[in-house]
């Protein structure tokens, strides 16, 4: 039966902190991203992740160390001790399979984050280039006569939904990649034990906020300027700046949100 004190370094009467602590140790020197994919480390990472999963699970290491006395007492070979050729390519195949699942369950992460990021990202771009627009061609929609009640009240609603889409992706984005100064974080590939997210929280609100005042700038100096859009549909663009410019970057936003999950549907 394989030992998996003796692959984790640790004694039998190990504590569940040594335990964590020497797998930790182990895998920095031993994860694939820090041995270029080498097969052997890789096999080798794979048998301390199996290891730390029956250790450190107080019940899974209990009936471990239950199996292990009756093998040792018995004298009794098993397929995890025993020198047959089947028996060890037995092994390599579990093994191998153990590294497979890890790095399955690795990209699958890494396609998770990368959604969450780009469900962080595309609203808020669209919110910036439709405060632009909008302030630039200064639509008159919602206060036109042409305008009926019911479609007020669709504008509004979109407004309303849009407004709550951007404080949940705002809230969500800051909440998988943001920090505050004072967090701390750990990681098996870092030496010191710590990690941080990409940004911090008040980086990126200040960079947010920055963002919208800049675009709606740009747009209002745009427009200040040009009246391209009145000229060609009077009835829809106003040559002043109307308040109701700022029903529009929610509602954009909250299209934009929908096509990209949409979109993310298909490609699933």
């Amino acid at each position: 039966m394989v030992n998996y004190y003796d692959i984790l370094k640790v004694s039998h009467d190990a504590s569940s902190t040594d335990i964590k602590s020497a797998y930790r140790r182990l895998a920095r020197k031993l994860h694939p991203d820090k041995n270029n994919g080498s097969e052997e480390t890789a096999l080798k990472f794979a048998a301390i992740a199996e290891a730390y999963e029956v250790l450190g699970n107080t019940r899974e290491r209990h009936r471990y160390d239950s199996r292990l006395a009756e093998i040792s007492n018995g004298n009794a070979e098993s397929v995890f001790t025993s020198t047959n050729r089947h028996a060890k390519r037995w092994r390599q195949m579990v093994y191998e399979k153990r590294y497979n699942d890890i790095i399955d369950r690795m990209i699958a992460e890494e396609r998770h984050e990368a959604m969450a990021f780009q469900k962080a990202i595309y609203p808020l771009v669209a919110l910036f280039v439709s405060s632009i627009l909008t302030t630039a061609f200064k639509p008159k929609i919602f206060v036109s006569t042409q305008t009926g009640n019911l479609a007020r009240i669709i504008i509004v609603a979109l407004f309303i939904a849009g407004v709550i889409l951007l404080i949940r992706r705002i809230r969500d984005g800051f909440g998988r990649f943001t920090e505050n100064l004072d967090n701390v974080h750990e990681s098996i590939l870092d030496d010191n034990e710590r990690t941080s997210k990409p940004f911090q929280s008040v980086t990126v609100a200040a960079m947010l906020i920055g963002g919208i005042v800049l675009c709606l700038s740009i747009g209002y100096v745009i427009g200040f300027y040009s009246n391209f859009a009145a000229n060609l549909q009077p009835n829809m663009f106003s040559t002043n700046f109307e308040p109701e410019f700022f029903l529009y970057p929610p509602i954009v936003t909250f299209f934009v949100d929908l096509m990209h999950t949409f979109a993310s549907g298909l490609d699933h």
